[in-house]
């Protein structure tokens, strides 16, 4: 059993939970030499029943995602990691980041904040992390927040 990584994943949603994990997971990309897959799903479920908004709405959430995701790599860049990608999709982050984008990217870990920004969702239904603690066929890092400190979103 092999104790280094290879293909790491990590989910952000723009919350501060998934800022500090991007953080740890840039040290443990550089630490590793591995490559890090910044995920973001947008989670298009939510979006409202009338055809046209729920379109103009998805669009412009994965627009924000994608922007989001180029600021992160950027920021793993010059941190020293030594490839990073950007994968943006639709559909529920809880299946398709333990699931689909493990099996896909091949990954051995994968890390995500323990909470994210649909309180009510996971207030409803569980969270993602706790789907993906479920889920992964891989080790998995949850990450917390301090609850004194939150975590710096990369800005450039």
């Amino acid at each position: 059993m092999t104790l280094k990584y290879s293909q790491i994943i990590v989910a952000v949603d723009g919350s501060d939970q998934a800022a500090l994990a991007f953080k740890k997971a840039v040290d443990i990309a550089v630490r590793n030499q591995a490559t890090l897959n910044l995920v973001s799903i947008v989670d298009n479920r939510s979006f409202g029943s009338i055809e046209a908004y729920g379109q103009a709405f998805a669009k412009g959430a994965k627009k924000a995602a994608e922007g989001l995701l180029i600021t992160y790599k950027e920021v793993a860049a010059e941190a020293g990691v030594p490839e990073v990608n950007c994968i943006v999709e639709y559909g529920s982050p809880k299946s398709m980041i333990p699931v689909e984008m493990v099996k896909r990217l091949n990954a051995d870990l994968i890390i995500c904040g323990a909470t994210g920004l649909n309180s009510a969702e996971r207030f409803l239904m569980g969270s993602v992390s706790e789907r993906i603690v479920r889920s992964a066929k891989c080790d998995v890092l949850i990450v917390r927040t301090p609850a004194v400190e939150t975590a710096e979103k990369p800005v450039k």
